[in-house]
C-alpha cells in the first residue's frame, strides 16, 4: 500500500505540552490526505502583565480549521478553565458536536448565560464507565479522581489500536466527592494492550504520593474550631470537594457560612443542581453576615491567586458593603500558587497582615493538596495499563523531561517527547514526529480575538513603558506654522531633571522640527510629520530617558 493511502494514528497538541495551561489536542485517524480527527479539551490560560488589557489566552486553531470537514468532535474531560475555557470563544470556528459529563456542561451553560452573545454549544452528556463513538474513534470515559467534580480519563479505541488519555488525574484513596480512580479498568485495557499513555506530567518531579483530599478535609476541620475570631477560606472556585470540606468543617464547628465570589456562587449553584453540597446547611446571604458573631462564622471566597477583583482582595482593601474582616480573624489560603501570581498574592497578604489577620497556608498546615500524580503514582498507572508508547504532556519542560525519564525507568519501551505543533505518529512503526503544524496563542480582549498585532497588544506594551504624545501641527497657506503646535501626552513625566516641563521642551523640538525644513520641501506633509515625530521622541529621549509614543497630525 502506498505511503500516502494507509492508515495513520497521529497525536498533535496545540496547547498545554511545554507549558502549564491552555490544554488542546487533537488526534487524527486514517490516510494522510482522509484522516478523521477529534479535540480533546479547549483550554486557556491567563495572561501577564506583559500582556496588559487582555483577558484570556487561546490556542491557535488554524490548523484544524482548514480542515473542519474531517472533524468530528470535541470531548472535554473536566470543567478547568484550562480544560474546557476557551471553548465557548472558539467553538463558533470549530463547529463540531461537544461531549462532556453534566458537571461540566452545566458549568458551560451557567458561564454561556452570563456572557452576552456566546454561543449555544450541542452537547451530548456522558458519565464515567460510559463508551461512545466520534467519528472512527470509541472512546471510554474511565473514571479518576481531581480537584473537581466528574474528572474523567479517556480510553480512545481505533484499528490502530488504544490511546488512554490520562487528562487530569491522581489516585485519592479518600476523594471528599466522586468514584475512586477506576483501578480496574486501566488493567483492563492493559491486559488487552495500550498502544500508547498519554499522561499528566504536572507533578512529575515530585516524589512519593499526593495526599488525600479527606486529609485536608480533616485539616482544615481542626483550624477551624481553633479560631477564634471569624475564618475565611480562599479556594479555586471549581475545587467542590474543598468547598464542601470548609462547610462541613464550619458546621461541625456550629458556624455558619458565607460565600463570596460571583464564579464561587455560579459553582456551586451547578454542584448543588447535582446534589453534591447534599446534607449540607443552607449558605447565608451577605445581608446576614453582621448578624453573626464573629466566632461563629466561616466565610469561602474567591481571589486565592490574587486577583485584584476577587473577593479576597476586596476584603484585603475594606471595600465591601456588608462584609468585612477584622483584627484577629483567620484567612487561609487553602490552595497552591499558580507562577507567575507570587507578587499579587503577596500584596494580599501584606494588606492583611497590616489589618492584624492571622494568615495560614500550605507549609503551616497541610491546608491544600495538589489533584495531579506525584512520582508513586505515576508508576502505578504505567503498571496498570502497560503502554507500548509513553507521551508525557501536561508540563512545563522540566516536568515532560521528568516524567520522560520515569518512563523509560519504568519499563516503558518507547519514550515520545513532543512539544506544541509537533505531529506525533503513533501507528503503523515506532512512535515519530512526522510533521510541524501551526501552532500558537491568540488573544480574547474585550469582544474580539486574534493575534497580538490584531489586537493591537504590541502597541498597547509599548504604551505602558513610555506613554503617548500627540501632536498637531497646522501649516498656513505659505506652509509657515500658524500657531505654535498642540501637544497633549499621556503616561510621559511632567518635568525633567531641571525642572522645566516636558511638554514644553517637546513643543520647541516640534517647532525647530518644522523650521529646519526649507519651505518648499514642506508641501510633502508626510515629510513635515516624520521630522516632527522623530524630533519629539527625541527631545523625550534626552530630557527623560524614555521614547514614548508619538501621533503627529500635519494639516494645512
Amino acid at each position: 500500500m502506498a505511503t500516502a493511502d494507509r492508515a495513520e494514528l497521529v497525536f498533535v497538541p496545540l496547547g498545554g505540552v511545554g507549558e502549564i495551561g491552555m490544554n488542546f489536542a487533537l488526534y487524527g485517524y486514517g490516510p494522510e490526505h482522509a484522516r478523521e480527527w477529534i479535540i480533546i479539551d479547549c483550554g486557556v490560560t491567563f495572561p501577564d502583565s506583559g500582556l496588559p488589557g487582555v483577558d484570556l489566552i487561546l490556542p491557535d486553531t488554524r490548523f484544524i480549521e482548514e480542515r473542519l470537514d474531517e472533524l468530528k468532535g470535541i470531548v472535554i474531560t473536566h470543567a478547568h478553565e484550562d480544560h474546557y475555557g476557551a471553548l465557548l470563544d472558539l467553538w463558533p470556528r470549530l463547529k463540531a458536536p461537544c461531549w462532556m459529563t453534566p458537571f461540566t456542561a452545566g458549568l458551560l451553560e451557567a458561564k454561556r448565560q452570563s456572557e452576552s452573545n456566546a454561543p449555544k454549544v450541542p452537547v451530548t452528556i456522558y458519565r464515567a464507565g460510559e463508551t461512545f463513538t466520534v467519528g472512527s474513534f470509541q472512546i471510554e470515559a474511565i473514571a479518576v479522581t481531581h480537584s473537581i467534580p466528574e474528572p474523567v480519563s479517556l480510553a480512545i479505541t481505533t484499528p490502530a489500536g488504544t490511546i488512554i488519555h490520562t487528562g487530569d488525574w491522581k489516585i485519592d484513596p479518600a476523594p471528599e466527592i466522586g468514584p475512586l480512580t477506576n483501578e480496574a479498568r486501566f488493567r483492563a485495557y492493559g491486559d488487552k494492550g495500550v498502544l500508547a499513555l498519554v499522561c499528566d506530567s504536572t507533578n512529575a518531579v515530585r516524589e512519593g504520593e499526593s495526599p488525600s483530599e479527606q486529609a485536608v478535609g480533616q485539616s482544615l476541620k481542626k483550624l477551624i474550631e481553633d479560631a477564634k475570631g471569624r475564618v475565611a477560606v480562599t479556594t479555586f472556585s471549581s475545587n467542590v470537594g474543598r468547598i464542601r470540606s470548609v462547610a462541613e468543617a464550619a458546621r461541625d464547628a456550629g458556624r455558619k457560612c458565607l460565600l463570596l465570589g460571583r464564579s464561587l456562587k455560579r459553582v456551586v449553584s451547578v454542584a448543588e443542581e447535582l446534589g453534591y453540597m447534599d446534607g449540607l446547611p443552607e449558605f447565608i446571604a451577605e445581608e446576614e453576615y453582621g448578624l453573626v458573631p464573629r466566632d461563629s462564622l466561616v466565610v469561602i471566597c474567591t481571589g486565592s491567586q490574587g486577583e485584584p477583583l476577587a473577593a479576597l482582595a476586596k476584603l484585603s482593601r475594606d471595600e465591601m458593603k456588608t462584609v468585612s474582616l477584622t483584627a484577629g480573624d483567620t484567612v487561609i489560603f487553602s490552595s497552591r500558587t499558580i507562577p507567575g501570581n507570587e507578587r499579587a498574592i503577596l500584596e494580599i497578604k501584606n494588606r492583611l497582615f497590616d489589618l492584624g489577620m492571622k494568615i495560614i497556608e500550605d507549609g503551616d498546615a497541610l491546608v491544600h493538596v495538589s489533584g495531579h500524580p506525584r512520582r508513586d503514582e505515576l508508576r502505578l498507572m504505567y503498571n496498570w495499563t502497560r503502554p507500548r508508547i509513553g507521551v508525557p504532556v501536561h508540563g512545563e519542560a522540566a516536568h515532560l523531561v521528568a516524567q520522560g525519564s520515569l518512563m523509560a525507568t519504568s519499563g516503558v519501551p518507547e519514550v515520545a517527547q513532543v512539544r506544541n505543533g509537533d505531529m506525533l505518529r503513533l501507528f503503523p512503526g515506532g512512535a515519530e514526529i512526522i510533521d510541524q503544524v501551526p501552532f500558537g496563542r491568540v488573544y480574547k480582549d474585550g469582544k474580539l480575538i486574534g493575534d497580538d498585532e490584531a489586537m493591537g497588544v504590541r502597541g498597547r506594551r509599548k504604551l505602558s513603558f513610555a506613554g503617548h504624545v500627540a501632536v498637531n501641527v497646522v501649516l498656513d497657506d505659505r506652509y509657515e506654522l500658524a500657531g505654535d503646535p498642540d501637544l497633549v501626552s499621556i503616561g510621559v513625566a511632567a518635568m525633567d531633571a531641571g525642572g522645566e516641563p516636558l511638554e514644553d521642551l517637546m513643543i520647541d523640538a516640534a517647532i525647530g522640527a518644522v523650521d529646519s525644513i526649507p519651505r518648499q520641501r514642506r508641501k510633502d506633509l508626510d515629510l513635515v510629520r516624520e521630522a516632527v515625530r522623530r524630533a519629539v521622541r527625541a527631545a523625550a529621549n534626552e530630557a527623560w530617558g524614555k521614547k514614548p509614543l508619538v501621533t503627529v497630525f500635519v494639516t494645512q
